[in-house]
């Protein structure tokens, strides 16, 4: 991939530069910056669509129709060679252009994605993107598990028997307001981290937890699909997933139910797996960048539809 891989931007796109969230504009301003980039669509792999932050579906509808009069290679393949980033996801919507754009284009999202926005086999999550310190693992662990906090934002949560009850067990740290202390110091002291999946603000903390060596611990009724790196992390191995039907008694239960060998396996392993969520100024190996170009790589050959295909 590192010598082979080339990706085509529209030549008057590539001045667009603006995206909502760190990154986003991490992801952007490092391709544009990489080896990957070439400017002769013949040897390119994937074509790269600037999707400016917060368009419309007609903005974006028209920005497809320019690139299909000035270019031939939409057409060529209906936009199943190429991708485009777009935080939120893109709705679905009846205009030709955007079906198109949502059946065949590979969309980069943010972590967690927009509830009915994302296409497990074809789409792709950016991970959360933390300036992290340096912090060693203290030798006493205080608590069985780390929930952090839920601010004012989420307090609608507290309403649940399941966080009531979470909140009220010593063997959990959960606090309803923020700490005075860098929250960090919570995911050290703890033997798992809990991360609820339908809270952003909350689930977007596990590759830090990953990281410092706080086995990460996902509360989530529902099936998950669009964990970051779903293509190159076994995610079994290096996290448990827990609902909440059977209360915390549960919870505690399988926390407690994982073995000192399995448990040190999954810790030694997701703190190897931690690099591929770290973000960098000048892009690493095997860094977020990288491990994002990877899942593009491996998507190369989607497959194409035809034009005679009724959408």
């Amino acid at each position: 991939m590192l010598q082979t891989f080339k990706i085509f931007i529209y030549p008057t796109q590539q001045n667009q530069t603006s995206y909502s969230t760190t990154m986003e504009e991490n992801f952007h301003s490092s391709l544009l910056e990489s080896p990957y980039i070439t400017t002769n669509p013949k040897e390119a792999h994937l074509f790269y669509l600037h999707v400016p932050p917060k368009s419309s579906l007609k903005s974006i509808s028209q920005l497809i129709k320019e690139v299909q009069t000035s270019f031939p290679f939409w057409n060529q393949a209906l936009g199943a060679d190429h991708f485009y980033i777009a935080c939120e996801g893109v709705r679905y919507e009846s205009k030709r252009s955007i079906v198109e754009l949502k059946k065949n284009s590979i969309q980069i999202s943010c972590f967690p994605s927009t509830q009915n926005r994302y296409i497990p086999h074809k789409d792709i999550t950016l991970p959360p993107f933390h300036f992290s310190k340096e912090l060693k693992p203290m030798k006493e662990i205080k608590y069985l598990g780390y929930a952090g906090y839920l601010n004012d934002l989420y307090s609608k949560n507290w309403s649940s028997s399941f966080i009531k009850e979470l909140s009220g067990d010593p063997d959990f740290e959960l606090d309803s307001e923020p700490f005075d202390y860098d929250p960090s110091e919570g995911l050290v002291s703890s033997k798992f981290c809990l991360f609820f999946y339908d809270i952003p603000v909350s689930i977007g903390g596990i590759s830090e937890a990953l990281r410092i060596g706080c086995v990460a611990v996902v509360i989530s009724d529902r099936a998950i699909t669009d964990l970051p790196f779903m293509d190159v992390l076994k995610w079994s191995e290096i996290a448990l997933f827990v609902g909440t039907s059977g209360g915390v008694k549960e919870v505690k239960k399988v926390l407690k139910g994982v073995c000192s060998d399995k448990y040190q396996k999954m810790r030694e392993m997701g703190m190897a797996a931690s690099k591929h969520f770290q973000w960098y100024v000048s892009p690493q190996p095997y860094d977020a960048f990288h491990t994002v170009l990877y899942q593009l790589w491996v998507r190369r050959h989607t497959i194409r539809y035809a034009r005679s295909e009724p959408i």
